[in-house]
């Protein structure tokens, strides 16, 4: 007898035949399983301090789904979840630290770090360092990129990331949104920090060089803009 496409049995790599529920409840358990691993591992990588033991974690929920689809499972795209988990992850490393120099800039792990980091780095954490009714960075224009990107930018990434790994329509066009934001703010982060050089990277550790050390890694998520315009929208849903 011919059966219908959406429960006619299927056979996966293992060459088990499974139906169409089967099938589906493998491919669900198998995606939650390695979101388990994915969620731990870019919430450790976004504390900063705990990354270097979160990315194992990270990298073994992307062995268990790429294994699930080797097996055949109608899992998730390898492509979606590493640019939806590396959006979160930007926005969340960024969020965290510059949260702290706003709200909680007289801490000691900030007096101590961001001084320190700043010292090596950035002056624009080391000179005048909370010397402001604010507190904090004091370098010039540094506070309202902070407020602009904790309040609106950073949430705005996070809710897209997560809806885009839900394969969520509202979710690639956020992200799409998002990811151009994030090439103003990279660009004018960049031409203020160049504008006032004098006093961010003057009696600096690593000046010029530790500058693009740490700053070129936020360019890597315009490398999702290409997909994000390119990729077949029907694979996300409403």
């Amino acid at each position: 007898m011919n059966l219908p496409s959406f429960i006619r049995p299927r056979t996966t790599a293992t060459g088990d035949t499974a139906t169409y529920d089967e099938h589906y409840d493998r491919s669900r358990q198998a995606q939650r399983e390695a979101d388990r691993w994915l969620i731990v591992g870019t919430a450790l990588m976004g504390s900063l301090v705990l990354g270097f033991i979160g990315l194992p974690i990270f990298m073994r929920g992307v062995w268990m789904l790429r294994k699930a689809q080797q097996d055949g499972l109608s899992v998730r795209p390898m492509i979606v979840t590493l640019i939806g988990y590396l959006v979160v992850l930007d926005a969340a490393i960024n969020s965290i630290g510059w949260v702290l120099d706003v709200f909680a800039s007289h801490s000691l792990i900030n007096r101590v770090f961001f001084t320190a980091w700043g010292n090596f780095f950035d002056n624009g954490y080391f000179w005048h360092y909370n010397e402001w009714w604010i507190g904090g960075s004091a370098a010039p224009g540094e506070k309202g990129w902070e407020i602009a990107c904790i309040f609106v930018v950073f949430p705005m990434r996070i809710a897209a990331g997560i809806a885009f790994l839900q394969m969520k329509r509202w979710g690639h066009q956020w992200m799409v949104v998002t990811c151009w934001m994030g090439v103003v703010i990279w660009v004018g982060y960049i031409t203020n920090m160049t504008m006032y050089a004098d006093i961010r990277f003057d009696g600096t550790v690593l000046p010029v060089i530790g500058w693009w050390l740490y700053d070129i890694f936020y360019i890597t998520p315009f490398l999702a803009i290409p997909y994000l315009h390119t990729v077949n929208r029907e694979i996300f849903s409403d």
